[in-house]
C-alpha cells in the first residue's frame, strides 16, 4: 500500500491570554516584537515593558467582560479542526493542523516540537490574518524561522502571504455580512439611513509609508466583499480601530466614523474585515466600547458582523487556499499566486522573495 504524503498545515495567530496572570506577559511579548516596536534595539525592552505596565490594567478589564481570558486559541482551534477535516480526504495526502500564535502559547518553537514529532513531508504555513503586514504574518514567519533554526529542522515549506482578494474569502464574508444586513434592515424604521463599516486593526502609518502592504490590502478585501454583497446602493467606508500609541496612525478611525455616523443619524454595520477570529477587538472594542459610544451620540443603530471563526464557508475557502499552496511550486505564494502588491509597497514580501525552509526542486 502507497504511504500518504504528510503535510502539515500551521495556522499562524495573534495568540491572547488564557488568564488574567497571563496579560502583562502578553502584553510584553507583543510589544517587544522589533516588527511592533520599531525603535532602537536597546531602548525596545525598556518602552516595551513600559507600555505593557501601562496597557495592563485596562486589558485586564476588557478580558474580564470575557471571562479573564482571550478566546482566540480555542476559536483557532476550532478552525484548524474543522480544516483537518476539510482536507480529510485529499488523494495521497494526509493532512494534519497545528496552531502556533505569535504572543502567548502555544509558541512557535512549541508549535516545531509537535510537528517534527509529527513527521511532515512537507510544511504550509498559513496565516488567519488576510492582508499580510510585517507587523502580524511577517513577524509570525521570523518567529517560525527562528524555531526551526533552534530545533534543527528543515522542511521543504510553502508560505501563504495573504489572501485579501480572494473570491471563496470574500464571498463567505458578504454571505455572513448579508444576514447581518438583512437583520438591521428588518429591524431599523423606515428610511433610516444604514452605512457599512469596514473595520481593521489600524498601523502607525510610518509602517505603512515604509511600504508595508497592510492598508492597500485592506481596501483591496472591502472592495472584494463589497462586489461579493450585491448591494451597489450601500455606502460604505473602510476604517481602522484599537490605536496603542500616540503616534499618527492610518485612518479614518472607527470612532471617528460612528461619530459621524450618530451626527449624520445613520445607522451602521460594522464588518470585521482583518480579523477571522473573534477576540477582544471584535467582542469588547466593537461589540461593547464602540456600542456604547454610539448610543452615547444618539446613533439611530448599531449592528456587527461576526468573525468568520469556524462558518463552513470560510472553512471551505480556507481548505480551497490550502491545496493551492501544496499544489504550487512556490515557495512563497499569494492566493492568486504571485505577487499581488504594486511595486511601490517594498515590505510586501515578494519583494525579498526569501523564506526559510523554502519548498525543495
Amino acid at each position: 500500500m502507497q504511504m500518504k504524503r504528510r503535510v502539515a498545515v500551521v495556522l499562524f495567530n495573534l495568540g491572547g491570554p488564557d488568564a488574567p496572570s497571563a496579560v502583562r506577559p502578553f502584553l510584553t511579548n507583543l510589544f517587544t516584537d522589533p516588527a511592533i516596536l520599531r525603535v532602537p534595539g536597546w531602548l525596545r525592552p525598556l518602552l516595551g515593558r513600559f507600555i505593557a505596565w501601562r496597557r495592563t490594567k485596562p486589558a485586564l478589564e476588557n478580558y474580564q467582560i470575557l471571562g479573564g481570558r482571550s478566546p482566540l486559541l480555542e476559536l483557532t482551534r476550532q478552525q484548524s479542526a474543522a480544516l483537518e477535516a476539510a482536507l480529510a480526504n485529499e488523494p495521497g495526502l494526509e493532512f494534519r493542523s497545528f496552531v502556533a500564535m505569535r504572543y502567548w502559547h502555544p509558541f512557535a518553537a512549541e508549535v516545531v516540537r509537535e510537528v517534527k514529532e509529527w513527521g511532515p513531508d512537507e510544511v504550509l504555513l498559513i496565516p488567519l490574518y488576510p492582508q499580510y503586514s510585517t507587523t502580524t504574518t511577517g513577524s509570525s514567519i521570523t518567529d517560525w524561522d527562528a524555531a526551526c533554526r533552534a530545533a534543527g529542522v528543515v522542511w521543504p515549506t510553502s508560505t501563504l502571504c495573504c489572501f485579501h482578494s480572494d473570491a471563496s474569502f470574500a464571498d463567505a464574508t458578504a454571505r455572513l455580512l448579508r444576514v447581518e444586513y438583512d437583520k438591521a434592515r428588518a429591524s431599523l424604521p423606515e428610511g433610516t439611513k444604514l452605512r457599512l463599516l469596514f473595520s481593521a486593526h489600524g498601523l502607525p502609518e510610518d509602517i505603512v509609508k515604509a511600504g508595508d502592504p497592510y492598508q492597500w490590502q485592506v481596501e483591496r478585501s472591502a472592495e472584494a466583499v463589497f462586489s461579493a454583497l450585491g448591494l451597489p446602493d450601500l455606502e460604505y467606508q473602510v476604517c481602522y480601530q484599537s490605536r496603542v500609541t500616540p503616534q499618527v496612525w492610518i485612518g479614518p478611525s472607527t470612532d471617528t466614523e460612528i461619530e459621524r455616523a450618530a451626527r449624520e443619524g445613520v445607522a451602521v454595520l460594522i464588518c470585521p474585515i482583518a480579523f477571522v477570529s473573534d477576540h477582544s477587538e471584535t467582542l469588547v472594542e466593537l461589540d461593547v466600547e464602540y456600542r456604547q459610544l454610539g448610543e452615547k451620540h444618539g446613533i439611530p443603530g448599531y449592528f456587527r458582523v461576526p468573525a468568520q471563526n469556524s462558518d463552513s464557508r470560510f472553512i471551505d475557502a480556507l481548505a480551497d487556499l490550502v491545496r493551492r499552496v501544496q499544489g504550487s511550486a512556490r515557495s512563497l505564494c499569494s492566493f492568486a499566486g504571485g505577487r499581488q502588491c504594486p511595486r511601490q509597497l517594498t515590505d510586501c514580501p515578494h519583494t525579498h522573495a526569501h523564506v526559510v525552509n523554502a519548498k525543495a526542486a
